[in-house]
């Protein structure tokens, strides 16, 4: 199948402006004859679902929490990324466009991206409206603070709660739908197959999860905004319902699947700490900013640690090795991601990790500690304040910042991090990969859309940080709305699709069919025990480092894992109740499917892109180098300024460098 973008002509800064000049429209008198189901609540589904209903479509909104408060969007932390210059450092359109771009090693659509930084600055305005709370400085102004792979200060926050306050902005609007009967919600509720009629995506099969009742729900066009599938790998930061099933459903009803290799791998996670720990928790990446990483640079010291007869504070500036600052002096801790955490893999593989398992870095505010309180105690008028008094004014600052998440650190760990410094480690959390959509974020499917992070276009191999909630937001408030509008305008005659076809009829017995065998099964591994044997195949083979034939052992292994899944898996309780290992195997079954794509779409990508570095390209000190393709070099060398590459041109003459070269069915 011939896959085309629909990116629209002409220079890459009108493109949008013209497209949204000549697309057809809905007249407001009919868009209240036109359905649309929107599969997930979170930022992008919450958002899209609050604003197709206001401009007077009928929605239907699924969510398989019991609120869509509960989406996984509320545990962003960190902030959202705008190009509105409230700092004045030099801040723009383009260079949140370019930053996006070069901080996903150009594998993006670069019209897209393009396009989320042009309405990236409606975003804080809309949600201002809404009554979020972002943080303000001493005039009253919205406060920016800077995040990785940017040399500006763009990022809008609410402390740590970020995601959670703009959730409720998106909730709120939600609400208001709901009560003018705009928006028909569904809690409690699990797409499991989308419906195609007559070559167009016409409704969903989904399932009561509180009755197990199989429901038809009929629309004009469904939209896919379930979230990544990060939890492939059992361990992630993600929340323990997050899946892949929405999107892989549609995936195996035609629509293609992109770029599944490429994870975000996080470099501020709490490291795991044994074998039996069901989920990661993310540290912000706004942690950076005051936050300097380091390993002792001797392994005596190392040892000294690990062993309790030595403190990490006992460590003077000489015996301390900051190794990012020493890489990357431009950048600093302020890197990108991916270069954050193949650094910090690389000191703890060399023997540097400071925790049991050897997988942890310190990440250490000390030094922010200092600075803060040296200020501080020139604004009070202190004079000769001692070395504790610095510390204490220094720690206010500082807990006024980040508050929430020293005080979540604590919790878990049980270490005060404002006297010893947080122990982190990369995680998977983010994917990149996802459904490939179009300009218009159509999906291979007419009539289905995918947006958020279910779809691949943004972000190319890694994202930088406080993008995930702009690209949600910029989808759902201000892009899907445009777009839905220029296909829906051809069923404005078309009536209320009925759910009483062969093509439902279908649908709903094949579901009906897989949740029989599971309920019935009699086998002897629990679903988890499935699901934890994958994640170690995905993270062993397939996680941040990776070469040709352990790819080629992790398919066999994911092959053979899943025919034992299909023989010897066991579900206890029924089909009629509230039973979450039942949902869990349709969405083990699917991790199992996608696993397997995953491992052959980065056997075939003889690459080190994002966070991944193939072994065959590893230099001696455990840096990945980087090869030459779609092009380009990478803007991310070992020891040097981040090149100039294709992308730095005025203005840009040249087409998309589009990641569909590399998609796989």
């Amino acid at each position: 199948m011939a896959l085309n973008s629909k990116v629209p002509k002409g220079p890459i800064k009108d493109k949008w402006t013209d497209y949204k000049n000549h697309i057809n429209l809905v007249n407001p008198a009919n868009k209240r004859h036109i359905d649309v189901i929107v599969v997930g609540t979170g930022l992008a589904g919450g958002s899209a679902s609050a604003t197709l209903a206001e401009l007077g479509y009928n929605v239907k909104a699924f969510a398989y929490q019991d609120s869509p408060r509960r989406a996984h969007s509320i545990a962003a932390q960190g902030g959202i990324n705008a190009a509105k210059n409230y700092q004045g450092d030099g801040d723009s359109t383009y260079r949140l466009f370019y930053d996006t771009v070069k901080g996903g090693d150009y594998r993006s659509r670069e019209s897209n991206v393009y396009r989320l930084a042009e309405v990236s600055a409606n975003i804080i305005d809309q949600c201002v409206a809404q009554g979020v709370p972002f943080a303000r400085d001493y005039g009253g102004l919205l406060d920016n603070r800077s995040f990785g792979g940017v040399l500006v200060s763009r990022t809008f926050y609410a402390k740590g709660q970020t995601g959670q306050q703009l959730l409720l902005g998106a909730y709120s609007a939600m609400n208001r739908q709901i009560a003018r009967g705009k928006i028909e919600m569904f809690n409690r509720h699990e797409m499991l197959d989308v419906v195609i009629v007559d070559g167009k995506a016409r409704g969903i099969i989904a399932r009561n999860l509180v009755t197990g009742e199989i429901e038809r729900h009929s629309a004009h066009a469904v939209v896919i905004a379930s979230g990544g599938y990060g939890n492939v790998y059992f361990l992630s930061t993600n929340a323990m319902g997050s899946n892949v099933t929405a999107g892989w459903k549609v995936h195996k009803k035609g629509a293609y699947f992109a770029n599944p290799c490429y994870t975000q791998i996080h470099p501020t996670c709490i490291p795991r700490s044994g074998d039996y720990q069901s989920k990661l928790t993310l540290m912000s990446e706004s942690l950076r900013n005051d936050g300097r990483i380091w390993v002792p640079k001797h392994l005596d010291d190392v040892k000294a640690i690990k062993e309790g007869n030595k403190k990490p504070t006992e460590l003077t500036e000489e015996q301390r090795d900051y190794f990012l600052e020493r890489r990357y002096p431009a950048f600093g801790n302020l890197v990108p991601r991916d270069v954050a955490s193949r650094a910090a893999k690389e000191r703890c593989d060399a023997g540097h990790g400071v925790n049991a398992t050897g997988e942890a870095v310190y990440l250490d505010f000390a030094a922010s500690f200092e600075r803060y309180g040296k200020e501080q105690a020139k604004i009070q008028n202190l004079v000769n304040p001692s070395e504790a008094k610095i510390k204490e004014l220094g720690q206010e600052i500082v807990k006024a910042k980040y508050g929430n998440l020293f005080q979540m650190y604590e919790k878990i760990i049980d270490e005060n991090p404002y006297e010893t410094p947080m122990m982190i480690y990369p995680a998977v959390h983010y994917t990149m990969g996802g459904v490939w959509v179009d300009y218009n974020l159509m999906t291979t499917i007419p009539g289905c859309y995918a947006i958020g992070e279910a779809n691949f276009s943004d972000h190319g191999a890694n994202r930088l940080g406080a993008s995930a909630l702009m690209q949600g937001l910029a989808d759902g408030y201000f892009v899907l709305p445009y777009t839905i509008g220029d296909y829906l305008a051809d069923d404005i005659r078309t009536g209320k699709i009925s759910t009483e076809t062969v093509e439902f009829e279908a649908a709903e017995k094949e579901v009906k069919e897989r949740i029989a065998f599971f309920v019935s099964n009699k086998g002897t591994h629990s679903v988890d025990y499935y699901h934890k044997k994958l994640g170690k195949i995905m993270w062993d083979k397939c996680g941040m480092s990776r070469n040709s034939e352990g790819l080629k052992t992790a398919i066999e292994e994911i092959s053979a894992l899943r025919k034992d899944f299909w023989i010897n898996v066991n579900v206890p309780g029924t089909d009629t109740e509230y039973n979450e290992q039942l949902a869990k195997a349709g969405r083990v079954a699917d991790f199992l499917e996608l696993g397997e794509l995953f491992a052959k779409d980065a056997l075939v990508r003889e690459e080190s892109a994002g966070g991944h570095f193939r072994e065959e390209h590893q230099t001696p000190d455990g840096e990945a180098k980087r090869i030459k393709d779609f092009q380009f070099v990478s803007a991310w060398e070992y020891k040097g300024e981040p090149k100039d590459a294709v992308l730095h041109k005025e203005p840009l003459e040249y087409e998309n460098i589009e990641v569909k070269e590399r998609s796989y069915k």
